[in-house]
């Protein structure tokens, strides 16, 4: 189900009005002449304010502190004096909000819309309910121009089309717990997502069952330290991705679990955990394969439901979850049974349908009993997809058998309940099987739909948006909770979605890349939570490189019209003169050299920023391709050798779609790296690195190819050339201190 992902990345049409941008697209927007300014201005709270309004205050003025170095004020609106400029903020229903609201003539009634109206004097976010008025801060933030100078003139009414806006991913280990807190408030709440649906398998703290958190461990590095993605039957029978990779292959604690609930709905996204059941249950079989249908893999992947203790287990291991995460909504998975059939002996005589809905219905029962619904994958109600008789299947050893097959109708109507939501994955019709008959007989049958791992190639995405019982949809992460997973593969996915939920609207193919390119730095900074420090104004020089690479450049890119003079990319001026390009050898060897020459550098720089760009086209394979090595599924091209004058060597890699793509129609957005149109010479990338030796001198730097590197496809990348088009440097901030030209002699 999750291997339905494409590697094409679509862009949505991102609105500009002027020099108003909004993701994502608003429904009515009409700007106006003049601007707020920031500096000296108020937050309003409302009379009666509520803790949803305190929240509002306080999370626009971190974000004016923390990244615009504003310190504003909040104060209660009844103290504001005549002339004084504010923002203010709140749901319609609080009177004062009302009133001045209807002073303006804005209006809102649809749930989660706002009404917004900025004018030189007032900042007026009016939301039909709290998540409404939650959702025009987001527009506000990102309205919030250059350096915090200024909010442009503008009136937006807003709303949005689906009710179910979410992104499905594994739960976070430890490490990225800060990653994931930044990810939920400034990239799903910023774009508006509301339901977070999250991996659990043995990832928390179990009390109750100890054994299955030291099984999960055990697990994950059994599959790592062997270099696999998941594990086989002993015959070659293909099982269940493992997933193994939830917690980031560990165990974190309840009270961090319950944290990362409380954040999300602090921004008014509801958690809805996964924990799969029948399938994908490795994390409940490592220590009890007695409960497997076949007890003799190494590491099972679907539990019996016939097998004695087995449900015991499995609402004790519920319960755990229900107490810490409070859900209103548990996912139970139920996807890719693919199990040989006929082979477990509690199960001979049966049919797969009748089993597979007795186990639903146990469990439906259970979570109800707890006051929770039941949300599920959809793939064995659809008999098509998964056939009647089940699959054939036949493995390198020879062996052949068949998986368990899809339900009939009248399995589906005599098993399933019909409050159940189900997850849509079998949504495409590019594939057998699939596509929008096998909506009409969900919405047929009565059940509310949801489209799972959402894409932007979803075909007659409006009208099937409106269908009775569609909810909306989420994409899927299949891979660890990580910046460099979400920033290499993801983003495109993720944000194509944010508009395609909120606006109904299909995306147009053939809009350029642009729109993604162009938020990127954006992106980065929230989700990487560092600002780069050329951001901050401080002298930047561009160093000289090496001359006499016109006619290799001329090869690197043929039809280029490259010149020299100068370009911006944010604050950072670079000096073109003839690039260095460097070979990368793969199947075949490169015709440049795979080093160039000393850069000279000399100082002692806060970052360097490459500006750089490659001859071809390269790869990026999605992360769960080498789960025991995410790294390594984005083409490592070459490498920047940056030598201190102590000898000291730090290397830079340079891999494709997380900091540079080829320089003529990019197939992929670079996540690390600000794109730089130079006109006729093609598109190059700004990635700036920060110097992690502070107070040491930079001697020089070198630009070097690999040398057949390996693909995550498992083969030999193509040749390929990196081209070198400048290199500029953040200097060292001066300061007025007294110069100390005495040394102090080391003890």
């Amino acid at each position: 189900m999750h291997r339905l992902l494409f590697a094409s990345v679509l862009i949505w049409p991102a609105l500009v009005a002027g020099q108003i941008r909004v993701f994502p697209e608003p429904r009515e927007i009409k700007p106006a002449e003049g601007s707020f300014a920031i500096a000296g201005a108020r937050i309003a709270l409302p009379a009666a304010a509520t803790a949803a309004d305190r929240y509002l205050a306080r999370m626009l003025q971190s974000d004016l502190s923390d990244r615009y170095g504003l310190a504003i004020p909040t104060v209660p609106a009844g103290n504001l004096k005549p002339g004084d400029r504010a923002i203010l903020m709140g749901v319609i229903s609080n009177p004062g909000i009302r009133a001045r609201a209807t002073k303006l003539g804005l209006k809102t009634t649809a749930p989660e819309g706002y009404a917004l109206d900025v004018s030189p004097n007032m900042v007026m976010v009016a939301g039909t309910d709290d998540r409404g008025a939650f959702y025009g801060l987001q527009t506000l933030r990102q309205l919030i121009a250059g350096r915090g100078e200024s909010i442009s003139a503008v009136r937006i009414t807003d709303w949005p089309t689906a009710s179910f806006r979410g992104i499905r991913l594994y739960l976070p280990g430890r490490e990225n717990l800060g990653f994931f807190k930044r990810f939920v408030r400034d990239f799903m709440a910023l774009y508006k997502f509301n339901h977070l649906v999250l991996e659990m398998n043995a990832a928390m703290r179990l009390d109750r069952h100890p054994e299955l958190n030291a099984g999960w461990i055990e697990f994950g590095r059994d599959l790592n330290y062997s270099r696999r993605e998941r594990s086989m039957g002993p015959r070659g029978e293909f099982q269940d991705s493992a997933h193994h990779d939830t917690g980031d292959f560990g165990v974190i604690e309840k009270e961090e679990v319950a944290e990362i609930v409380r954040w999300a709905r602090l921004n008014h996204i509801e958690v809805t955990p996964e924990i799969p059941s029948l399938t994908h249950s490795y994390y409940l079989l490592t220590r009890h394969r007695e409960m497997a249908e076949n007890p003799k893999i190494q590491w099972p992947d679907t539990y019996c439901p016939n097998a004695p203790g087995v449900y015991k287990l499995l609402f004790e291991v519920y319960d755990e979850y229900i107490d810490v995460m409070k859900p209103s909504m548990v996912h139970i998975g139920h996807d890719e049974w693919r199990m040989p059939w006929g082979e477990c002996e509690r199960c001979k005589g049966k049919h797969f349908g009748d089993v597979f809905g007795e186990d639903v219905v146990k469990i439906h029962k259970y979570l109800t009993s707890r006051g929770v619904k039941t949300a599920m994958w959809g793939d064995h109600l659809i008999a098509r997809l998964r056939g009647e008789n089940g699959q054939p299947r036949k493995t390198a050893t020879g062996f052949e058998y068949r998986t368990p097959g899809g339900l009939s109708a009248e399995q589906v109507k005599k098993w399933i309940p019909k409050d159940i939501l189900i997850l849509n994955w079998f949504w495409n019709e590019q594939h057998p099987g699939q596509g929008e008959v096998n909506d009409r007989d969900l919405e047929a049958w009565g059940f509310r739909q949801v489209y799972g791992n959402l894409e932007p190639s979803i075909q007659n995405w409006t009208e099937r948006l409106k269908r009775r019982g569609v909810l909306g949809g989420a994409p899927s992460s299949w891979a660890a909770t990580t910046e460099l997973n979400f920033g290499k593969d993801l983003l495109g996915q993720f944000a194509s979605s944010a508009s395609m939920l909120w606006t109904g609207k299909p995306l147009d193919r053939r809009a350029s890349s642009e729109g993604l390119q162009g938020l990127m730095p954006a992106i980065r900074r929230n989700l990487s939570g560092v600002e780069l420090p050329s951001e901050h104004g401080d002298a930047v020089a561009t160093l000289a490189l090496p001359g006499g690479n016109a006619e290799a450049a001329r090869q690197a890119m043929p039809q280029s019209e490259w010149k020299g003079g100068t370009v911006q990319s944010g604050r950072v001026t670079f000096k073109l003169a003839d690039p260095v390009v460097v070979g990368v050898a793969g199947s075949k060897p490169a015709p440049w050299p795979g080093e160039s020459a000393a850069i000279p550098v000399g100082e002692d720089p806060t970052s360097i920023i490459f500006l750089h760009a490659l001859a071809k086209r390269a790869g990026n394979s999605m992360a769960y391709r080498t789960i025991y090595n995410f790294a390594d599924s984005a083409d490592l091209l070459g490498w920047y050798e940056v030598v201190y004058q102590d000898g000291y060597t730090v290397t830079v890699p340079i891999r494709y779609a997380v900091n540079i793509a080829e320089w003529k129609q990019p197939a992929h957005y670079c996540y690390e790296a600000a794109s730089v149109n130079l006109g006729g010479a093609g598109t190059f990338y700004a990635y700036e690195w920060i110097n992690p030796r502070w107070g040491k001198t930079v001697k020089e730097i070198r630009l070097k190819g690999t040398s057949g590197f390996v693909s995550a496809r498992g083969g030999k990348i193509r040749d390929n050339g990196i081209i070198l088009g400048a290199v500029s440097i953040v200097k060292k901030r001066p300061h007025t201190d007294p110069v100390i030209t005495t040394a102090v002699p080391e003890d």
